[in-house]
Formats: structure tokens, C-alpha cells, sequence
């Protein structure tokens, strides 16, 4: 007896269904609000999430002025004394022993404003070259904008110098600078100054991030540009009978960082005239303000997607 078998076939599995295409994906994602992780917003979409972590920058800049001596015996009174001891030294070197202040009348003044206002520029500037690197666990665990921390910690020189302001004022007092209305010079000369060091603390925060050697150059960059600006003398006086190309002397006076002591001493310094301020001063000085923040801001925000990373 036979027995015939028949072989079945197999049953037909369906086609899987093709996988959505990039395009659909990305069509679905945004539908639902979902953004690539880590990408670079817009220029205005990050200008608004800025603002709208404001409180975030004051309060982190406070919390690191606070934060900054207070380990130290004098605690915050270091934020007065290192300027003022830059001065003092300042003032036996070249004031007392290469006699600078021969021509320069109210010196004391004069020097005393250069230094605390360079000292402003400076740390703004230094204090850029760790931003990134300085706040690592911050930037690796939230996300927020990145430029959120150099604006931070420039607020927190500002922050400083603004404390500072009042030993300056007390030793003006002592060498008979009282109130005038110029003061009131003050406001938007130093509301420049900072836009103007903000922009180049981003500069500074990217290259660093990038090249942590950065943070040991600046010093040196910082010193050379120091001596170029005029803190310890004049730079109208220093040029006035030299034979020394124009383009020197432009250089020299066209310096941001002379233009804003300059405002400064023009503000505080009764016997510092007009006559010793560049031509077109303010323009000179809101003109480098929004180079130096606008440029910085992109600049920084080109990189946003990187930082934190590798």
C-alpha cells in the first residue's frame, strides 16, 4: 500500500514594510518637538535662550564672586587690595624710580584709576580662558547655552569692580577729586568697557576649549598689551614731541583698552582734559564694544555643539 504525500508549501511571510526615510523621520520628529541632541540653534534662537536664563548668569556670577576668597583670611576685601597693591608697586617702579609722572599732573589719580579699570579688562579677559574648561561637569550634565558661562563670569568682574569702586572713590577723595557731574561718565563708559570684554571672554572661551595652552599664553599677552595702554602713564604725553610714525600713534591712541581708561580718568581726573583724549572718542569706544561682543558672540556660538566634547 502506497501512502502519497504532498508537500505543502511553505506559507507566504508579508513583506515587511519598508522603513521610513530620513525625511519622514525628521517630518515626525518635528512634529513632535524633538531636536537633534547637542545641535547649534539658530543665532536668535540662542539670543533668546539666553535671556531667557538670565537668572541663571547673575546668579552664578554672584556665587563665584562669593565664592572666590573665601578661603582666604580677608575674604572679600582682596578684591580691593590686589588692585590696590598693583598700584602701590606700580607707583615705586615707575612712578618714583623712572619718574613717569614727571609732566603728569594728579598722578596718584591718574594711576590709581588706570590700574583698577585695566585690572577689569584683564581678569574679564583671563577669566574667559576657563569658562569652558573650568566648568566641565556643568556643561557635560545640563544643557544650557554655553555662552551663558563666559557672560557669567564677565558679570562677575563687573560685579567686583563695582565693590572696588568705592576704595577708588575713598582715594580720590584723599588727593582732593570730588563728585562732578563727569562722573556720571562713568556709567557708560564702563557699560562699554564690558560689552567690550564680554566679547572677547567668549573669544578667549572658545580658543581655550579648544587649545587649554591659551590659558598660559594669555598672561604674557596680557602684560605686553598692558604697557601699550597707558596704565602707568600717558599716552598723549608719551607721544607728544616724538618722532614716531602716525600710524604708531594712531595705534597707540586707537588702543580699546587706552580708550576706555581714558574715559575713565576724562570722568574721575579733573586735570585730565579732552585735549588728551583721542579724536572721536566715544565713537572709538561703542564702536569696539559692539566689534568686539557681536563678533565674540558668533564666534562662540559657531563652536556651540563642541564644547564639552572630546
Amino acid at each position: 500500500m502506497h501512502v502519497t504525500t504532498q508537500t505543502l508549501a511553505p506559507p507566504e511571510r508579508p513583506t515587511p514594510p519598508a522603513p521610513p526615510s530620513s525625511e519622514e523621520l525628521r517630518a515626525l520628529a518635528l512634529r513632535h518637538g524633538l531636536t537633534v541632541s547637542g545641535a547649534r540653534p539658530s543665532l536668535p534662537v540662542y539670543a533668546r535662550q539666553l535671556w531667557s536664563r538670565r537668572d541663571f548668569i547673575t546668579a552664578f556670577a554672584t556665587a563665584k564672586l562669593t565664592a572666590q576668597y573665601s578661603q582666604a583670611r580677608l575674604g572679600q576685601l582682596w578684591q580691593v587690595m590686589n588692585p590696590l597693591l598693583n598700584a602701590a608697586v606700580y607707583y615705586a617702579i615707575f612712578g618714583v624710580l623712572m619718574d613717569v609722572q614727571r609732566g603728569v599732573p594728579d598722578y596718584v589719580p591718574f594711576l590709581i584709576t588706570g590700574v583698577f579699570v585695566w585690572t577689569f579688562t584683564s581678569q574679564t579677559i583671563m577669566t574667559g580662558t576657563r569658562a569652558i574648561s573650568g566648568n566641565l561637569g556643568l556643561v557635560r550634565a545640563l544643557h544650557f547655552p554655553r555662552a551663558s558661562l563666559p557672560i557669567a563670569l564677565a558679570i562677575q568682574q563687573l560685579q567686583q569692580l563695582v565693590f572696588s569702586l568705592g576704595a577708588l572713590v575713598a582715594i580720590l577723595f584723599c588727593f582732593g577729586e570730588f563728585p562732578r557731574w563727569s562722573w556720571l561718565l562713568t556709567v557708560p563708559a564702563l557699560l562699554l568697557q564690558t560689552l567690550f570684554g564680554t566679547g572677547l571672554a567668549m573669544v578667549t572661551a572658545r580658543l581655550a576649549a579648544r587649545t587649554p595652552d591659551i590659558a598660559q599664553l594669555m598672561p604674557f599677552v596680557l602684560r605686553t598689551w598692558m604697557y601699550a595702554s597707558g596704565v602707568m602713564w600717558s599716552v598723549a604725553h608719551l607721544t607728544q614731541g616724538r618722532d614716531l610714525p602716525h600710524a604708531v600713534i594712531v595705534l597707540l591712541r586707537a588702543n580699546p583698552a587706552a580708550v576706555y581708561i581714558d574715559l575713565m580718568r576724562f570722568a574721575l581726573v579733573e586735570s585730565f582734559t579732552g585735549s588728551q583724549l583721542p579724536p572721536h572718542v566715544w565713537a572709538l569706544a561703542a564702536g569696539w564694544a559692539a566689534l568686539a561682543f557681536t563678533g565674540g558672540f558668533v564666534y562662540f556660538w559657531k563652536a556651540e555643539e563642541s564644547y564639552g566634547r572630546g
